[in-house]
């Protein structure tokens, strides 16, 4: 199956690295013009440049800015004032027992996870429902369903990217424009590598630390190791592509068999 994005522009937050790198990569390979967000000005540019030197002939924007805050958001249009495709990738997450939550932090981590996408959703999608085209993906997780004990304000964003996803995709109904969730495994990042040493003894080799994290803390992945952002990426150039046209409204597995269901 060959997926052509030639003359279609994307743009895929935290994208220097993990996730919304491979993502970028993804894209870019398939042709698309893409924007590379990050919040600083060098690590958008280092993403660039890796991206350039591994993706032949990669047309490739750099999009530094905080998308969490409103001038973030404000700075990307202002770069990259129309978008085909919104790949909603940026999200933070850490280990923290449940009654130490902080009011500041439940904040932050909507702040961060939820109103970013929002905001941007609502700036692109009035465009692509004019030209009759578009893609808006939310990067969800098994903690949307399986709200992990160890961080159940992460968990508790990424449930509301489902929400979020299902009613913007009733607001782009009949237009050709697609919105859709991608509930994704754990997943090998950096980001993760440190929560699996939060959590499992830090002396253990990696493979043997993964291991037990999943043993651990994911038995019910039947995949039984941490996913690849390629993985991940894959699904995601899928649903970008005009093959995946009829997929709306739809919160799309790649969990590595985690959840049983897609309700809790």
């Amino acid at each position: 199956m060959r997926l052509e994005l030639n003359g279609k522009t994307a743009l895929v937050t935290g994208s220097t690295q993990g996730i919304g790198w491979a993502v970028a990569a993804g894209l870019a390979r398939s042709g698309a013009r893409v924007g590379v967000n990050g919040r600083s000005a060098e690590s958008v540019g280092a993403a660039v440049d890796r991206l350039r030197a591994e993706v032949d002939g990669a047309d490739v924007v750099a999009v530094p800015a905080d998308v969490a805050t409103d001038e973030g958001a404000a700075a990307v249009l202002e770069t990259l004032p129309a978008a085909d495709i919104l790949v909603n990738n940026l999200g933070i997450f850490e280990a923290t027992p449940a009654l130490e939550i902080t009011d500041a932090q439940w904040r932050r981590y909507f702040e961060v996870n939820v109103l970013a996408a929002v905001r941007l959703t609502r700036a692109y999608l009035p465009g692509m429902r004019e030209r009759g085209w578009g893609r808006v993906q939310y990067i969800a997780s098994d903690s949307a369903v399986v709200i992990p004990a160890e961080m159940i304000h992460y968990g508790m964003t990424k449930t509301a990217l489902l929400a979020v996803s299902r009613g913007f995709a009733k607001e782009a109904a009949g237009s050709g424009v697609t919105v859709n969730s991608v509930i994704a495994g754990p997943t090998h990042t950096g980001g993760v590598e440190d929560l699996v040493y939060q959590l499992v003894d830090r002396s253990l080799p990696w493979d043997e630390a993964q291991r037990e994290f999943m043993r651990l803390h994911r038995p019910q992945s039947l995949l039984q190791r941490l996913i690849e952002p390629d993985e991940i990426a894959n699904l995601v150039v899928y649903l970008s592509s005009e093959q995946a046209s009829a997929t709306t409204g739809a919160a799309v597995r790649v969990d590595g068999g985690y959840v049983d269901s897609i309700l809790p």
